[in-house]
């Protein structure tokens, strides 16, 4: 594919960025009301305070919507389809986990989901380390951040069966 005009590489990372930021939105949506919902769990002496989430996962979705702007621009989407397709599912994901959690409070399924979650970041910065390395590494907090949330995850399940059963 030939070499992509300026104004395309800016719409193009404009557009992957609203992806990751859609993702982000939909998975809020089921957040609203977590401060409350989190502060009344026990949770385990290391889980970090509520107030800390939305600034690191803004940062993540911010890496992550470049992350993919990056494979994006070395051809396209057609190019790096399955490393893209990766990307997308795992947002979906993403956003899930949030509704399980925080909206309708089933510990199970949302542990299910984050660890589902946890196999397809890893594919996915395999596949985006394989096409531009700089994306790959893009994604490693992402990767650091779900698997401490998977174990912070199990452990806030585990210490409320009867409000997240």
């Amino acid at each position: 594919m030939a070499l992509l005009t300026r104004q395309k590489q800016i719409a193009g990372l404009v557009g992957w960025l609203i992806v990751s930021f859609v993702a982000a939105a939909v998975g809020g949506a089921a957040s609203i009301q977590a401060g409350p919902f989190y502060t009344q769990l026990t949770r385990p002496d290391w889980a970090p305070p509520a107030a800390i989430f939305g600034p690191v996962w803004t940062v993540l979705y911010a890496l992550m919507g470049i992350a993919a702007w990056l494979v994006w621009r070395i051809g396209g989407f057609r190019a790096a389809k399955l490393a893209l397709t990766l990307f997308l599912a795992q947002l979906a994901l993403n956003a899930l986990w949030s509704w399980l959690f925080f909206g309708w409070h089933q510990g199970a399924s949302a542990f299910a989901d984050i660890l589902l979650l946890w196999a397809l970041i890893v594919a996915t910065v395999i596949s985006f380390w394989r096409t531009r390395p700089l994306a790959g590494v893009l994604l490693a907090p992402y990767l650091l951040w779900v698997s401490f949330a998977c174990a912070l995850n199990y452990s806030v399940w585990q210490l409320n069966p009867q409000v997240l059963g």
